[in-house]
């Protein structure tokens, strides 16, 4: 039941974009399972205890299939991914459910298990120490245009199979979707997303025809070969993955890196211990800060919209069937039921079970390659660059307004030049 004693907080203005935090602690005492109309116009059910989150999110009756949306003709385009109906990219891992979404997910897990990625570590740090040695003699640089952005776009391209001259035509297209996935919020016209995800989708369709002739050991030609091999992969299904692990796999790692480095600026204690821990050679507080920072400011706000495919009932709030779900990862992930001292970063934090990877069938399957780039990028710009600090006032930053991830527009550093090292 409500509190009609106390205002509700503004949701998803400015000022709630910024610091959501405190609007999601009152949501948690006073409206956790809540019926709230997006600045869409889609209403939809907001979950914000962590007991409550973890339940949803495992829950089979919660559906990721928009079909099982009630108000899909009225909300058509609002949802999901913008532009990726039009592209026919729906037929991907955030929109399916089993046995199609065990099918399509068997075909991708083995590129990401802890020791696939761990072979990729080379490439990232190449990518990690490139980017830094472009700005590491200007004593400035802003991390996210910089570095936090870049570095996950090359990564997941030489993952997938992307020619290194192509690239740069993958930068550009990321680009536009950051810049413009926040409708009425200063993100600019959905309509730019949709023509970035057209021209990827192109773009894909006509890398997987060139790979049948030349296969190699990246992930879309993997997914070739599945498909060569009766797994029923279509053209259409093998697209939409490779678009969804290009998509998902580099705007969570940009607000990874990018809150983390923040979190780490505005709470110098806990960057000191770190700082010491990596000089004396110890990479054990790197790990356990990684998890902690995705807890605290993690990179997705909300995860990915669900719909009920019958009546049932989420922290004693009734939940009809066709209603959309948003389970608020950033509040669950706050919640002082389940972490002590929720709202400090803790860096050496032990008994961090966070959902910032989700949980259940749909945990992001990208979640190793994801903390092995926040760890490799953490660790290089804490040693390379020890007197990090931000060049502007903290309350001069922006976030990008959004629904599903969290993430910084911008985030102007200082240091100490120094010179690239020599080749």
């Amino acid at each position: 039941m409500t509190d009609t004693t106390r205002p509700s907080p503004e949701l998803f203005s400015w000022e709630f974009a910024t610091d959501p935090y405190p609007a999601y602690a009152w949501l948690r005492e006073h409206a956790p399972v809540r019926w709230t109309t997006l600045p869409s116009g889609v209403d939809a059910w907001l979950v914000t205890r962590y007991a409550d989150a973890r339940q949803a999110l495992a829950d089979p009756r919660l559906s990721k299939n928009p079909v099982h949306h009630a108000g899909e003709s009225g909300a058509k385009g609002k949802t999901g991914i913008p532009g990726e109906r039009t592209a026919e990219l729906t037929t991907h891992l955030l929109n399916i459910d089993p046995p199609d979404h065990t099918r399509l997910r068997r075909l991708v897990s083995k590129a990401f298990t802890p020791r696939t990625v761990a072979l990729f570590e080379p490439r990232v740090r190449e990518l990690t120490d490139g980017f830094i040695d472009a700005f590491a003699g200007r004593g400035e640089a802003d991390l996210i245009h910089e570095f936090a952005f870049p570095l996950p776009i090359y990564a997941i391209c030489d993952l997938l199979g992307v020619p290194r001259e192509d690239q740069d035509d993958f930068r550009d297209w990321a680009g536009m979707m950051v810049r413009h996935a926040a409708p009425g919020q200063g993100g600019g016209p959905r309509g730019g997303v949709a023509r970035a995800v057209k021209r990827m989708r192109a773009y894909l369709v006509e890398l997987i025809h060139r790979k049948r002739g030349d296969l190699g050991d990246d992930l879309i030609s993997a997914l070739i070969r599945a498909g060569d091999h009766g797994e029923h992969l279509t053209e259409n299904e093998a697209a939409a993955m490779a678009f969804i692990l290009l998509f998902a796999g580099f705007e969570t790692t940009v607000n990874l890196i990018g809150n983390g480095v923040h979190t780490l600026l505005a709470h110098p204690a806990q960057r000191a211990a770190l700082q010491e821990a990596l000089a004396a050679g110890d990479d054990t507080l790197l790990g356990s800060a990684v998890e902690e920072l995705l807890r605290y400011d993690g990179p997705v706000e909300m995860a990915t919209w669900r719909y009920a495919t019958e009546p049932l009932e989420i922290g004693g709030r009734a939940v009809a069937a066709g209603d959309p779900v948003l389970v608020v990862l950033a509040a669950a992930d706050r919640d002082p039921a389940r972490f002590t001292a929720p709202d400090t970063p803790d860096l050496g934090r032990r008994d961090n079970p966070h959902l910032g990877y989700g949980h259940g069938i749909h945990y992001c399957l990208g979640a190793p390659l994801a903390r092995l780039e926040a760890r490799t990028a953490l660790a290089a710009l804490l040693t390379r660059l020890p007197d990090l600090r931000l060049a502007v006032e903290p309350a001069e930053l922006r976030w990008r307004g959004g629904l599903i991830m969290r993430g910084l527009r911008t985030l102007p550093v200082e240091f100490t030049a120094v010179a690239p090292p020599a080749s």
